[in-house]
């Protein structure tokens, strides 16, 4: 990838005041929940850098690149997630890809969402629309990735995700993702969280004899059904995240106040990119590789340089004939 530039010198400024992006990978309730809870404002500025996108287009993209972040804390070993918004509105959806390397890329399919009239609120889903979200995950060794998919349901990016993952993985998830901009549009603030309550074998309850036996009484039951309750009171009393880490608020602070009573422990930290394995090399391997009569019609019509650019990053190689002939 060819990183740009964030050239405003006063959000370069904002941003060099605040703490380095960060996600923090926790668990909690006696190893019922696990979570995560990422600071991604300089992640959401370079999206923005790479793609060159507007103020509604950031918000979008945004919102899902920093959903695709969390979703690095769920993968297995090497595992690469492509996931597919594809809506009938007016933003038309989107392509995000996060690897378990830790890097995350991804496009909007529509350059610009039009705009009707001026914005009250950031509510998008009048941008959304019905639709299909899809899910293609590969292993390492996986000859052709494995794909699920399921309605739209909320025209809400992380209520639509976390919708996913409760019908097509049976596990109850939750996602939120938060932007702040400042009068300027600029994004001065943006980060994400996850949580997830693992099933009834994955911790210990008063009446369990044993961790990873089954919930086998109306106690055991009613006391998961209390504590998913209060986990979830807990997940929607969060301050705005785009909010928070705008104003230098610290991932301690949530993970360790806002979960308390859950006795929650930081398992380990972790480095999120918005980056993208493309390279001019790769792209002159590729066109190398173009069927002969294409590759003499370049050669005789051009044009000389060849512009390649990259739909995922944004990023624009300009290739010589030389260098491919």
């Amino acid at each position: 990838m060819i990183q740009a530039q964030i050239e405003d010198t006063e959000l370069v400024a904002h941003l060099d005041s605040l703490p380095k992006d960060d996600m923090a990978v926790f668990v909690m309730a006696e190893g019922r929940v696990r979570g995560a809870l990422f600071h991604g404002t300089h992640f959401v500025n370079q999206m923005r850098a790479q793609h060159k996108t507007g103020i509604l287009e950031t918000m979008v993209l945004g919102q899902a690149s920093l959903c695709g972040a969390l979703l690095l804390p769920t993968m297995k070993g090497r595992e690469h997630v492509t996931w597919r918004y594809e809506i009938d509105g007016p933003a038309q959806g989107f392509s995000i890809e996060a690897d378990s390397s830790g890097y995350v890329r991804g496009y909007l399919f529509t350059d610009v969402i039009p705009v009707e009239k001026p914005l009250e609120s950031w509510n998008l889903s009048p941008f959304l629309g019905e639709g299909t979200l899809s899910m293609a995950t590969m292993h390492e060794g996986d000859r052709e990735p494995y794909t699920s998919s399921v309605a739209v349901n909320h025209k809400n990016i992380a209520l639509d995700l976390a919708y996913y993952f409760n019908q097509s993985e049976q596990i109850q998830t939750a996602f939120n993702t938060g932007i702040q901009m400042d009068k300027q549009g600029r994004v001065i603030g943006a980060g994400g969280m996850f949580l997830q309550v693992l099933p009834e074998t994955g911790g210990q309850f008063k009446g369990v004899q044993k961790l990873g036996s089954q919930l086998n009484t109306s106690a055991d039951k009613k006391a998961d059904e209390d504590l998913i309750d209060r986990v979830e009171l807990a997940f929607k009393t969060a301050p705005s995240l785009g909010q928070w880490f705008s104003e230098k608020g610290t991932i301690e602070d949530i993970v360790y106040g806002l979960f308390r009573e859950f006795k929650p422990s930081i398992a380990l930290h972790r480095d999120v990119r918005y980056d993208c394995p493309c390279s001019k090399e790769s792209y002159v391997d590729y066109i190398r590789r173009l069927p002969k009569a294409e590759l003499e019609d370049m050669k005789a019509n051009g044009p000389d340089p060849l512009e390649v650019s990259c739909r995922n990053c944004g990023s624009v190689y300009h290739i010589p004939l030389s260098e491919i002939m």
